[in-house]
């Protein structure tokens, strides 16, 4: 069972060429260039061509590493997709991504680099009421990850978010329900408040407990706080290896269901169980 971590996905503006440096350094499990939100316009091009040169020249170590592009409806997009597929990150990260539609013309883009994953926002009141079929992309392409954008979707929805975020409840739920009805993984979106520390951790415990694998995040002081979080504590971790041995066991081959500590655990449990080592950083077998 292969489930890669990504606790911690930061945004990094791909116009500042410090901290795209920085990146190669920082305890993040996902590197997120930036071309979209974080460039001005008039900073577009040369982002584009610090992006191919990052890219070129590696050093990323194990991170994970993701360009999120301009859409293909601005002037930037198609020329991003050109420069930056050539340069062969991890992943593409679409923005702005409302019906299933909108992922062709990418899946067309990424059809001749196969080992160029597509990654998309989900960020548009739209999207909502198609995160499945959306999601069902994976069934048929390069599709492996979903990302709320959380910023987006307040905006659209003209609602006020605190921490708690009370009025996208619904919608993130959807979002996970979404990605896991189809295998993918899905990423929380970003806290705002860069010095509210407390704040991240309550909001990276909410997205964890609702499903997601990690957060989007905006700062390289958020990324342990929320590794912290998103890392299975060692009482999990044990019962996780109790439920996998058992299981592995010669014994018990071709059982469903098992008692592990006094409790019955079924198949379901192994595969929570193998994702929870994954999680930790651990081997799932």
């Amino acid at each position: 069972m292969s489930i890669r971590r990504r606790r911690s996905a930061l945004y990094v503006p791909a116009s500042h060429a410090r901290a795209v440096e920085k990146t190669r350094t920082l305890p993040c499990d996902v590197v997120i260039l930036d071309l979209e939100d974080a460039v001005a316009p008039e900073a577009k091009v040369q982002a584009r061509e610090q992006v191919a040169a990052a890219l070129r020249a590696g050093g990323f170590g194990q991170r994970e590493l993701v360009v999120r592009v301009n859409g293909l409806d601005t002037a930037w997009g198609a020329a991003d997709l050109d420069a930056v597929i050539a340069a062969a990150p991890a992943a593409i990260l679409v923005p702005k991504i409302a019906r299933r539609a909108d992922l062709r013309p990418y899946e067309q883009r990424l059809a001749a680099m196969p080992g160029v994953a597509l990654w998309a926002m989900i960020e548009t009141a739209r999207s909502i009421f198609h995160v499945e079929e959306i999601a069902a992309a994976a069934l048929e392409g390069p599709l492996t990850v979903l990302v709320a954008g959380t910023n987006d979707l307040a905006k659209e929805a003209c609602c006020r978010l605190d921490g708690a975020r009370q009025p996208l409840l619904g919608a993130l739920a959807q979002i996970v329900l979404g990605a896991r009805a189809y295998g993918l993984a899905v990423l929380d979106g970003v806290f705002n408040a860069l010095d509210d520390h407390d704040g991240l951790v309550v909001q990276c415990r909410q997205g964890r407990d609702f499903g997601f694998d990690g957060k989007t995040l905006i700062h390289p002081a958020q990324i342990e706080p929320c590794n912290a979080v998103f890392t299975p504590d060692a009482a999990e971790t044990e019962t996780a290896r109790r439920i996998v041995a058992a299981f592995a066991a010669p014994e018990n081959a071709g059982k469903g269901v098992l008692r592990v500590d006094g409790q019955m655990v079924e198949r379901l449990h192994l595969l929570q169980a193998q994702r929870t080592l994954a999680m930790a950083g651990l081997d799932t077998v």
